[in-house]
């Protein structure tokens, strides 16, 4: 049994695991090395040590690799970790406290350097802009789950919209700022700037 109760991945899924950490981790090294566009599946297959139908059972694209290496699973853990989060409080206040809970995915080596690279270019600056729609996107159908009355749609569509563009201007400061202090610091004042601001007549 492992700390939380449960039982302890088998073989099989730690060797999963293992392998696709070991494409992230050579996915990114190529791809700062040699430029996103110009690394290819083949090379990314052959570094790992493993076979192209192998790396395309765990990784679509290109695009999958570089989006799981992003904020270290930050995309992937948001609507999880949404669904934790308790419907006894405003929407609002639920998403400040999931990307307070989830800001130190961010502040990994690996996530600089995913996004260094991801602003090295227009056509990568694009592609993180849609990482931020599916990260909407992903929030708001967890929103839907925690609160599924269907007259507070508009509410939460609008809520998760802000909530991660809140998370994009956290972001840039934190990043001017060079990492000096935790992302959750930006965050938190983000949001307490949003407060103070959005006072409508």
């Amino acid at each position: 049994m492992n700390e939380t109760g449960g039982k302890p991945p088998g073989k099989r899924e730690r060797n999963r695991q293992e392998t696709h950490e070991r494409i992230v981790t050579v996915g990114l090294k190529l791809f700062v090395e040699k430029g996103f566009e110009e690394t290819t599946l083949d090379e990314i297959a052959q570094t790992a040590g493993i076979a192209r139908r192998t790396l395309f059972s765990y990784f679509e694209s290109k695009d999958d690799i570089l989006s799981s290496s992003y904020g270290s699973g930050f995309s992937q853990a948001l609507g999880p970790a949404m669904r934790e989060e308790s419907p006894d409080q405003a929407p609002i206040a639920a998403a400040r406290s999931c990307l307070m809970k989830l800001a130190s995915r961010y502040e990994t080596p690996d996530s600089l350097a995913v996004d260094k690279l991801l602003r090295s270019s227009p056509a990568l600056r694009a592609r993180k802009s849609g990482s931020f729609d599916a990260m909407a996107c992903s929030i708001l159908e967890a929103m839907e789950n925690v609160w599924p009355a269907p007259d507070r749609r508009d509410e939460l569509r609008l809520t998760a919209t802000v909530a991660i563009g809140v998370l994009k201007l956290a972001l840039d400061d934190w990043r001017k700022s060079e990492a000096e202090r935790p992302l959750s610091e930006f965050i938190d004042r983000a949001f307490r700037l949003l407060k103070v601001i959005v006072r409508l007549d």
